[in-house]
């Protein structure tokens, strides 16, 4: 009863509700409680960058194990979420820093650098395995996403998914913040919300359609599901609108690159076989998205740092954080996700009216170095002005988040090889996270905020000039060019539970 009560897209919801609370938010107010507990920027920056290059070294396996794994892709998602969960909450054990006299050393200075040295590996470590986790999620609902709806409704339930992701990003920085403000001075407590969220979405998980395993690493299919519930057969035409082009030398070109290597040599029982990697890696469509997105999130990622850092102040006479610097955080992430959704929102409106990718894609990068401006320019001017400059990081992230899933099935439909892009793009848009974390707060532990942000200014220009020589995708599969062929889709007028195209 309760698997019908629970329709495949409300599944999705509250998945990505959950894992929308495990987001990078809670990663913002770790950074400043460590810095209360007297860690060094510079140490707050490696830790964090610790987590980035173990993401960005994992994600392109990641994808490319989602892609071809046989087991159960809800596995991974379930034991990903746990891991994630586990890791992130090691904070709770860090001990604050006792600063040494050097001149009256003695053995308690020794039991003090010994704790202080297990801490910062402990948060090392989990900052590793948190890397590891978290590069599986995004693939792997990605992928369950494409899987169950095919390439025609993937924009829609995505969009969904990403809307409700920054929903459940918000709901966890406000109760995070509650419970900090609430709680104070034991704020650490605040991340036993990211523990609560997993086990909310494990619950669910089980209840998220497997769909056709092959349709979910870009391959086209046979079957899917429309926002609904209802199943679909998928004619020719609905997911490869290229095949109603001439089979003459120049048509074929318009092709996907494995429709090329089997075109007029169809056998339903044999496996498609996917492009090769050089194939899809070299595309220029391809390499464009990285490099945007690289210079993108070099400029960006230290940005919320770095205003929450503002925003704080400083800190009480004893050292130790505000009482005001967790809830300011979370009021910078709050205003921010709280954009990001409604972004998302009017991307997904605007698309489904035939708004391209491009000029979406656009409007995203241009807010940043118009919030870097402000930021500087308000650094003085109090925190409510600062929090506000956060409507535009929430159009860039809201904009740059919805339409990133939707380039990469564009650039791979019919190579098979979705997932591994997906985990390549992000390894470059981690790449470029990571830069910004660790030079970021050198740059403020050295020479100081506006110094930082005046860096970030000046990278944010780089992504929209890389940008700008990426051609139009909309229409390139056969999900998003909306025209109205003789045999479409034939819907199957039976309403059904999720295991009912699960293979």
């Amino acid at each position: 009863m309760t698997t019908m009560m629970i329709t495949p897209k409300l599944a999705f919801l509250l998945v990505a509700f959950s894992l929308g609370e495990l987001g990078d938010g809670l990663n913002i107010f770790q950074g400043i409680y460590l810095v209360g507990m007297g860690w060094k920027e510079g140490s707050v920056g490696a830790a964090l960058s610790l987590m980035g290059l173990t993401t960005l070294l994992i994600q392109p396996l990641a994808g490319d194990w989602v892609d071809k794994a046989t087991l159960d892709r809800r596995v991974f998602l379930a034991v990903a979420s746990i891991v994630t969960a586990l890791s992130a909450s090691s904070i709770l054990w860090v001990h604050p820093v006792v600063r040494m006299n050097d001149n009256h050393h003695n053995d308690g200075d020794d039991g003090a650098t010994a704790i202080a040295n297990g801490d910062h590996l402990l948060i090392y470590t989990s900052k590793v395995l948190e890397g590891i986790a978290s590069s599986f999620i995004g693939p792997c609902l990605a992928a369950l996403t494409l899987a169950s709806f095919g390439p025609h409704h993937f924009d829609a339930v995505m969009a969904s998914n990403i809307f409700w992701g920054h929903v459940g990003s918000v709901s966890a920085a406000v109760l995070a913040g509650m419970v900090a403000y609430v709680l104070y001075p034991n704020i650490k407590y605040c991340f036993l919300v990211i523990g609560a969220s997993a086990l909310v979405a494990i619950v669910f998980v089980k209840y998220l359609p497997q769909g056709d395993p092959l349709m979910g690493r870009g391959f086209r299919g046979k079957v899917a599901m429309d926002q609904h519930g209802l199943v679909q057969e998928l004619s020719q035409d609905e997911t490869d609108h290229s095949s109603h082009v001439s089979s003459s030398s120049s048509s074929e070109e318009n092709l996907p690159l494995v429709q090329k290597e089997k075109h007029d040599n169809d056998d339903d029982n044999e496996p498609p076989t996917a492009a090769s990697y050089m194939q899809v890696f070299l595309d220029p469509k391809t390499c464009i998205l990285c490099l945007t997105g690289f210079f993108f999130h070099f400029a960006n990622a230290n940005v919320l740092l770095v205003l929450g850092e503002l925003m704080g102040g400083g800190h009480d006479e004893d050292g130790s954080v505000r009482r005001t610097a967790i809830p300011l955080t979370a009021g910078a992430i709050v205003t921010a996700q709280v954009t990001m959704a409604i972004a998302t929102w009017a991307g997904d409106k605007l698309t489904a009216v035939g708004v391209g990718r491009k000029p979406l894609f656009l409007a995203g990068i241009l807010s940043l170095p118009i919030r870097c401006a402000l930021i500087i320019w308000w650094k003085d001017a109090g925190s409510a002005r600062l929090l506000s400059t956060q409507v535009l990081d929430g159009i860039g992230g809201g904009l740059l988040g919805l339409i990133h899933p939707y380039l990469v099935a564009d650039i791979t439909f019919g190579t098979g090889r979705f997932n591994v892009v997906m985990g390549l793009t992000a390894s470059f848009f981690g790449l470029g996270a990571t830069l910004s974390n660790f030079l970021g707060q050198m740059i403020v532990e050295h020479f100081g905020h506006v110094a930082s942000l005046s860096g970030s200014l000046l990278l944010s220009i780089a992504p929209i000039l890389i940008f700008s020589l990426m051609p139009e995708t909309y229409g390139c599969r056969g999900s998003s060019n909306h025209s109205q062929h003789p045999h479409s889709n034939k819907v199957v007028t039976k309403k059904v539970g999720y295991q009912s195209i699960n293979v």
